[in-house]
């Protein structure tokens, strides 16, 4: 499922566009939710949305280390100033939701469900 079709369906806001591929030819395979950095560092798979309500710098890091498709940062976590500039720099998607992280994965799970 590519990215804009994420955005559309569940209305997400988009913080920045990562650089390279655009958000309607960009896809994503899988989920993982999770806010503890090195927890994720080990476990978000090349491709796969990341949401978290972690907001900083190094979550930027993790992003770009791993490759994931995207971040979503949920409950309207806002990005830090020095973590956009992070994202700009490397590139890194974010996009943001007022939904919670379960609120998150159960609409992202559904939505792949109808996709297939």
């Amino acid at each position: 499922m590519t990215l804009d079709k994420l955005v559309r369906a569940l209305e997400l806001t988009v913080i920045n566009l990562g650089s390279g591929v655009s958000l309607p030819e960009k896809e994503f395979n899988g989920v993982y939710a999770g806010d503890f950095l090195s927890r994720a560092m080990s476990h978000v798979h090349f491709d796969e949305l990341w949401i978290t309500i972690m907001n900083n710098r190094n979550v930027i890091a993790v992003a770009s280390l791993t490759d994931c498709a995207a971040v979503i940062l949920a409950e309207n976590v806002e990005l830090l100033p020095e973590a956009f500039e992070a994202a700009v720099e490397n590139g890194i998607t974010v996009l943001g939701s007022g939904k919670s992280v379960y609120e998150l994965c159960v609409a992202v799970h559904e939505l792949t469900l109808r996709d297939e």
